[in-house]
């Protein structure tokens, strides 16, 4: 009879376990399956394809000198309000490299990739010195000629570049100053966040709630669901808020899978924390938002894949070099970046940007540069996040997501470059743009390779 009684009990609170918490695997997942909206592909195509063919060529990549090592300028004033504090948690901090720790090949120029690229700047510039018409210009017509080329650069560009010869930029080890959690949250958090929801993202006038998510978890008044209103947008700007809710997605996956679990006088403990995932993206703890979350970190995932597929010709028949003064080395880890944009260009299912801006019209046109100049903004704004860890990686991943979109809308000029010069290609990349490039898509990468461990974690979890 106790045996019974016994077993009876158990049987209870296995049912219990399961209709509460034990079925948390299964509700954050179980709407993030299949096609995604806006595109051709499906989640667990990306899964697979991702965690076998890309994520380990990404991250052996990404270890080597060329793209470990990024130069940003961490002191930007805040452009938008001036109350800007600065974070005082230990874990915000950002240690800069000293002189020694950077490759040679990287501190002569970032433009100047190898010795014999250096050595035919060396010849046009002796060749400008010669000729008669360049060696009449006034100071201020130079003046003027440098301003018109870095105009038409940036007018190219979807968002903000720091100025890599500034005296405040200085080289930062990647890996030694992992994106992880750091603590900073709060009101600083919630501001940069609404400010890009609320200023930045195309709302309709017709929708008078928060678009922050970080204001709501709950559905709309009328009970359609906080995602409802984007139905009623176009193409670009639906595309325009997943991809920003997307990278905010990767962010969070970041923040959960590095956590600090413990901490004591020898050492620190970081890890999983299933927790505060499920805060952030079990369906039930969202109100349903948390599913949506994840399927545009996917959406994020197939617009960067793009990127690097379209951006191939520029590094396969121009003059670029992984220059960092070992050549030995250099020589390899182009062969394993070009490796790489290969497998990328193989992805069966890309996403079609010609969805987006289709026309010569006047009002794509104006679409496109209103989509250019908000993500500039965006950029901007993450001078003004107070945890400087926190800046560093919102800066980089801001400028790859930038980067992504330039090469994407640069389709022509790229496509163009095997019959143009190499000396003076109509497509070019500096190598801030390359490294953030490269590196804002290992986040997302390590975001899509983290969900399966998120998953693991979970349904162990439920099975416990």
């Amino acid at each position: 009879m106790k045996f019974f009684i016994l077993l009876v009990l158990l049987l209870v609170t296995s049912i219990i376990h399961m209709i509460t918490g034990g079925s948390a695997a299964h509700r954050c997942f179980c709407q993030v399956t299949g096609t995604l909206d806006d595109c051709a592909c499906d989640v667990e195509t990306i899964d697979k394809f991702n965690n076998r063919d890309v994520f380990p060529k990404l991250q052996k990549l990404l270890a080597s000198d060329y793209f470990r090592f990024y130069k940003v300028n961490l002191n930007n004033p805040c452009p938008f309000w001036t109350d800007h504090s600065q974070c005082g948690l230990k874990y915000c901090a950002v240690k800069p490299c000293t002189p020694s720790e950077v490759p040679e090949g990287l501190k002569s120029s970032s433009y100047k990739y190898t010795a014999e690229a250096s050595q035919e700047i060396e010849e046009c510039e002796m060749a400008e010195k010669l000729g008669a018409v360049n060696s009449s210009l006034s100071d201020e017509t130079r003046q003027a000629l440098q301003e018109w080329k870095k105009h038409d650069d940036d007018s190219d560009r979807f968002c903000m570049l720091d100025d890599e010869d500034s005296p405040d930029s200085q080289y930062v080890d990647l890996l030694l100053n992992p994106e992880r959690f750091t603590g900073y949250k709060g009101p600083e958090a919630w501001r940069i966040w609404n400010s890009i929801y609320e200023e930045n993202c195309f709302k309709p006038y017709s929708v008078k709630r928060p678009l922050n998510p970080l204001v709501f978890n709950s559905g709309d008044i009328d009970g359609q669901g906080f995602y409802h209103w984007l139905e009623g947008l176009c193409v670009e700007k639906r595309a325009f808020f997943r991809l920003i809710s997307g990278l905010h997605a990767s962010i969070n996956v970041h923040l959960s899978a590095r956590y600090l679990l413990d901490e004591n006088w020898f050492e620190m403990k970081w890890g999983h924390n299933v927790s505060e995932f499920q805060v952030r993206f079990d369906e039930e703890l969202t109100k349903g938002e948390g599913p949506k979350r994840l399927r545009n970190l996917y959406f994020l995932y197939l617009i960067e894949l793009r990127a690097l597929a379209k951006v191939l010709p520029y590094f396969e028949f121009s003059s670029f070099h992984l220059y960092t003064g070992q050549p030995a080395q250099d020589f390899e880890n182009k062969k394993l970046l070009l490796e790489l944009l290969h497998v990328a260009k193989s992805f069966p299912l890309h996403f079609d940007e010609t969805t987006l801006f289709a026309g010569n019209n006047k009002e794509a046109m104006k679409l496109k540069e209103d989509f250019k100049l908000t993500f500039k903004n965006i950029s901007r704004i993450m001078d003004c996040v107070e945890c400087f860890k926190c800046r560093l990686w919102g800066k980089l991943q801001t400028q790859g997501l930038g980067t992504a979109l330039k090469i994407l809308f640069s389709e022509r000029q790229i496509e163009a470059m095997p019959n143009t010069s190499k000396t003076n290609p109509s497509f070019q990349l500096s190598r801030q743009e390359i490294v953030s490039l490269f590196n804002a898509f290992g986040r997302i990468s390590t975001s899509v390779r983290e969900l399966k461990n998120f998953r693991s974690l979970l349904s162990k979890s439920d099975s416990d």
